[in-house]
């Protein structure tokens, strides 16, 4: 039987390509990057929870149709890894962001998860099969202390009960972007993304249905649309260019990139919630992307 697929992602015994990975993470952290400001504009017409699992099954539902019209097998022999991917994806990283946009504004939180890059690196260092080496770590580390020192700032920014659900979303992506970016070696992205999101989805429909009745208020359209992003552009589409980048350029190093979206959240927190960016943001961003481009060269064994 023939299969058709959609464009994949090379396997793990295609060479590297850091700079393509990088270009190719970035469109999927533009992507991510809409996600806080969303999230606030949903939670004008949903709970936190509801939004966490309606977003899910949504992307299931969108995932596994899209698996069995290109008639794709379920990889058994990456089940438990693909579920482990998904509960740290699909519901932990959204569902702490979502509490903590209760009580932070999104670009606050951008700032705070610049710290993910780092710890993504340490996670694909520790169980990733990546070494980093010496030049990577100090950039890496530059990248983190720049975004942190822009959160100390005089950018009316001030640590709360927020950064701590923060911080779980930070622990829960950067353990399910190493175990996604570990299994995108082996098949495309958005496979890996889709199959994480179809072995989780009775716990997201269950979610969604047991919320059903307190989790939505009285939404308007933005916050409808919002609800629809964070289901088909954070949850899955963001994904598919997230793990293919991963998997061509390195999980440590496409990581990296990451430490700008911090920046990305900022620009879109003012287009879309008119919070304030400043100079100094600017110029923080401009920082940080020095780094990453910087640390692009560094080596990854």
């Amino acid at each position: 039987m023939t299969d058709t697929s959609l464009p994949s992602a090379p396997t793990s015994s295609s060479p590297a390509h850091p700079l393509a990975g990088m270009a190719i993470g970035f469109i999927g952290i533009v992507i991510f990057g809409a996600t806080l400001p969303a999230t606030r504009i949903a939670l004008e017409g949903f709970s936190p929870a509801f939004i966490t699992f309606c977003r899910a099954s949504i992307a299931a539902m969108v995932a596994g149709a899209t698996l069995l019209v290109l008639r794709k097998r379920f990889p058994r022999q990456h089940a438990l890894s693909l579920f482990i991917a998904g509960v740290l994806l699909v519901y932990g990283f959204p569902g702490f962001s979502s509490v903590a946009m209760q009580t932070v504004p999104a670009s606050h939180g951008g700032v705070v998860l610049g710290v993910l890059p780092l710890m993504t690196a340490t996670f694909a260092a520790l169980f990733g099969g990546e070494r980093p080496g010496l030049a990577f770590w100090a950039w890496s580390l530059a990248g983190a202390a720049l975004v942190m020192i822009f959160s100390l700032s005089g950018a009316d920014i001030a640590p709360g009960i927020g950064d701590f659900w923060l911080a779980c979303a930070a622990l829960s992506a950067a353990c399910g972007y190493v175990i996604s970016g570990k299994l995108a070696r082996t098949r495309p992205g958005w496979e890996v993304i889709s199959w994480s999101l179809v072995v989780t989805a009775p716990l997201s429909l269950a979610g969604t249905l047991f919320t059903w009745e307190t989790g939505i208020g009285e939404p308007d359209s933005h916050a409808l649309m919002a609800l629809a992003y964070l289901a088909l552009g954070s949850m899955f589409a963001g994904f598919i260019f997230w793990n293919w980048g991963m998997a061509i350029g390195g999980i440590a190093r496409v990581g990296q990139v990451q430490l700008l979206q911090s920046f990305v959240t900022l620009g879109l927190s003012a287009l879309l919630l008119g919070e304030t960016v400043t100079p100094v943001m600017l110029g923080f961003a401009l920082a940080v992307g020095f780094v990453v481009w910087c640390g692009r060269k560094a080596k990854v064994g």
